[in-house]
């Protein structure tokens, strides 16, 4: 994993307990995981930054502008983490109105956070999205499945088909081999078409332009994403929001599922 999750939260408690039950991709070299803010300002840099799989604030002591944010990126799930009381009732509301995804009850859920948290991202809305691809590109064998899973675990950063190679144990020449089998599109096209997804569904927020999102997700300019936007989809990059990651696929699937090697 190397997306992260911000999190906005004055005491310690709290945010230990998001990051206990929390995969952490830090440890494992990836750079992803739970990244505590100092404040609002913050948790907005890692919005325009990095990839980011879901927002955790206290929105009983942060700023009233934080409100905002869902609008801005409805794809990207934002928690309310606070001791909430009964007399909180006007905050609740509004955090409902605002669009936030879920609200967690400091104390009484935290042994559950990180695991909560975790089983409802960005990251698992995309692959979710992306549930039919193994059908549809006919990746039937399990050097197939595994190559695919491990494209998808890499989609937030720049992949060679060597490095997907490499994970799995075997030799750049075989995987490539093999993973085109029975009609399946090549490897190569298949890493553009999982990235693109990603950039697609970001797109679909409205804080998100082109040029963040492909800083976002390490291409290296607007320029690139939108050549790997007609590869896939056959649209400019500024559409891709429009179609989403599931709209992407079914563009792709239906014959741009061939590059050179």
């Amino acid at each position: 994993m190397i997306a992260v999750v911000p999190i906005y939260h004055p005491r310690a408690d709290a945010r230990r307990a998001v990051r206990r039950g929390y995969p952490n991709g830090h440890s494992a070299g990836r750079g992803g995981g739970v990244r505590v803010c100092r404040g609002a300002e913050q948790v907005r840099r890692y919005l325009l930054q990095r990839l980011v799989d879901a927002v955790v604030l206290d929105v009983k002591s942060a700023p009233a502008d934080v409100f905002e944010l869902p609008g801005r990126f409805p794809r990207i799930p934002f928690y309310a983490l606070s001791a909430f009381r009964p007399e909180d009732g006007p905050v609740l509301e509004r955090c409902r109105a605002a669009g936030f995804a879920g609200v967690l009850i400091e104390g009484v859920d935290n042994a559950v956070l990180g695991e909560w948290i975790a089983a409802r991202t960005a990251d698992a809305a995309r692959r979710q999205a992306l549930a039919e691809a193994p059908r549809l590109l006919r990746l039937a064998e399990p050097l197939q499945r595994s190559a695919w899973a491990e494209v998808l675990r890499r989609v937030g950063r720049p992949t060679t088909t060597a490095q997907v190679a490499q994970a799995l144990g075997v030799t750049r020449e075989y995987l490539s081999r093999q993973f085109g089998a029975g009609g399946a599109p090549n490897l190569k096209r298949v890493i553009d078409l999982a990235r693109v997804a990603w950039a697609a569904d970001l797109l679909s927020n409205p804080g998100y332009p082109v040029g963040v999102v492909a800083r976002v997700l390490g291409y290296a300019s607007s320029a690139h994403l939108a050549a790997a936007a007609r590869r896939v989809a056959g649209v400019p990059a500024s559409e891709l929001g429009a179609l989403g990651a599931r709209g992407v696929l079914a563009r792709f699937a239906r014959g741009r599922t061939r590059s050179r090697e």
